[in-house]
């Protein structure tokens, strides 16, 4: 007997989450992955390696909880927002039950699913990305997390806030819902952080990954009200955060760091209106999808061809021509002035 036949069934048949990095390539300009292009600078302070960090520590979670305008006990800190999302499900859903989701969308809320052995009952979004909540409320029967992206991967859009109030109204006392904001420090009006007083049920997913230039660190957290954090604080690992990630993300969130992390968006926000420019000048560029994010969703007269091409020059991009309805489209993370400049030249030559 082989020893994937002793694997639970579920995980024989899953197909792992393509991540940026198990996708590959030999490239010198990557923008595949939404990361900021260039790291921060920031030296250990805490060198108490001898000692298990603490379960949740103070400084990070304090530092969050300002930052976001809520109080500690509504915080609870991950490793990074991937581990968000399982805690979640292992916490709220027994066997019977099912996570809802809307394609096209982040991947790990079906991955993370299929691993927890979870049901998935998926309902598209519409023709111009926003939720389908007729079809969503025909299919809440035995559903007990439902998860969305805003702003929305791969598309870079938000969802209306109406939609997402009328969904948490919808699904009271029914389910959880998820808001998954990674990247909200790119249009932070749309956070829905003030909603958590008037839902209870509301779960909030936000990452140091974008916008502080932290993906390398893995460091994420879940707002929520304090008997949500109460649940996922039994099932979260005993020591989540090694000490230099507790280290380097309590400096990210000091107010020097805050600084600097808005003068990146600054600098993403600059850069993006460049490329969006840029792109509107070539012909062979069907579609340009509006993008709240520190990325532009393309679509082209021939995706899988403009995609090839760079990706033989060493520009590796984010394919999405296998995603519902993104036929053709190719996902393009803002990296610096010259990267992008190397991105619409090379595309011009396709």
């Amino acid at each position: 007997m082989q020893i994937s036949q002793l694997s639970r069934k579920n995980v024989q048949a899953l197909t792992p989450y393509q991540s940026a990095r198990r996708l590959g390539g030999n490239g010198d300009v990557w923008l595949n992955a939404n990361e900021y292009p260039t790291s921060p600078n920031f030296d250990l302070i805490n060198r108490t390696f001898n000692r298990y960090p603490e379960a949740q520590p103070a400084d990070v979670v304090n530092g969050y909880a300002q930052y976001a305008g809520v109080k500690p006990e509504n915080v609870i800190v991950t490793r990074g927002g991937d581990e968000s999302i399982e805690l979640i499900i292992r916490a709220f859903c027994e066997p019977s039950d099912s996570v809802l989701y809307c394609p096209p969308t982040y991947g790990m809320y079906s991955v993370s699913a299929e691993t927890c052995g979870v049901a998935l009952k998926i309902v598209p979004l519409t023709a111009d990305f926003q939720l389908n909540l007729p079809e969503i409320e025909r299919n809440l029967d035995s559903v007990k997390v439902v998860f969305v992206c805003s702003p929305n991967n791969p598309t870079g859009t938000f969802i209306k806030r109406s939609d997402l109030l009328k969904l948490l109204q919808i699904t009271a006392g029914r389910a959880i819902v998820v808001v998954d904001e990674a990247y909200i420090e790119f249009c932070p009006e749309a956070t829905m952080v003030s909603e958590l007083t008037n839902f209870p049920h509301l779960a909030i997913i936000r990452t140091l990954s974008k916008a502080f230039a932290l993906a390398g660190l893995r460091c994420g957290f879940t707002i929520a009200n304090e008997e949500l954090i109460g649940v996922l604080q039994k099932v979260i690992a005993p020591y989540p955060l090694p000490v230099p990630v507790s280290d380097i993300a309590a400096q990210a969130l000091t107010e020097q760091g805050l600084n600097e992390m808005k003068q990146r968006v600054a600098n993403v926000l600059e850069n993006r209106a460049w490329l969006i420019e840029q792109l509107k000048t070539i012909p062979n560029v069907m579609e340009i999808f509006d993008t709240e994010t520190n990325y532009v969703l393309v679509k082209f007269q021939d995706g899988q061809k403009v995609f090839k091409a760079l990706w033989e020059k060493g520009i590796i991009l984010r394919d999405q021509h296998k995603a519902l309805g993104l036929q053709n489209c190719i996902r393009i993370s803002i990296g610096t002035k010259e990267e992008l400049e190397r991105v619409v030249e090379a595309i011009k030559a396709v």
